[in-house]
């Protein structure tokens, strides 16, 4: 089985039919698609319907059918399988990966991603802080973790 990721967790419920206020921690709102699963810990929940709702999500989910089974899932977190897209990072790829510039220097490797409004940054061992917006490519580690190049501007590892 596939490790699954955090997209979301339930805030409360909404109504009196099951319906739960979903907070999305992913920019994929595919993920509250009619027929997505998603799991709150080894429960599988199916999307019935959902809609945007003042900055996150109303949800039916099959099997949730009055109030007191939408209160039960206050506070779950919801995890899914990881999608398959060729063009995007995903945190849980870049962890532990190496980070190499166009031209070969080394730079240490991914130990964590932080969020910032401008570009997520990219937290290096060697305590650097490397925005997402310079990663240029992103290929397989030969024979270990993953490789990412970045095009930094002069002077962003100097202190």
């Amino acid at each position: 089985m596939t490790d699954r990721l955090e997209v979301g967790r339930i805030n409360r419920s909404h109504g009196l039919r099951g319906e739960v206020v979903v907070a999305l921690t992913t920019n994929r709102a595919e993920r509250v698609e009619p027929g997505s699963v998603l799991h709150a810990g080894e429960r599988a929940l199916e999307v019935r319907s959902s809609s945007p709702f003042q900055g996150k999500w109303l949800v039916y989910f099959n099997g949730v059918d009055d109030r007191v089974e939408a209160d039960a899932l206050r506070g779950a977190v919801l995890t899914a399988e990881p999608l398959d897209d060729e063009d995007e990072l995903w945190v849980h790829e870049l962890i532990g990966a190496s980070v190499v510039e166009v031209d070969g220097t080394e730079r240490g490797r991914v130990e964590s991603v932080l969020a910032n409004p401008a570009a997520d940054l990219m937290v290096l061992d060697s305590g650097a802080l490397v925005p997402l917006t310079f990663v240029v490519e992103q290929r397989p580690g030969t024979g270990g973790p993953r490789e990412v190049v970045i095009d930094p501007p002069p002077g962003l590892f100097d202190l």
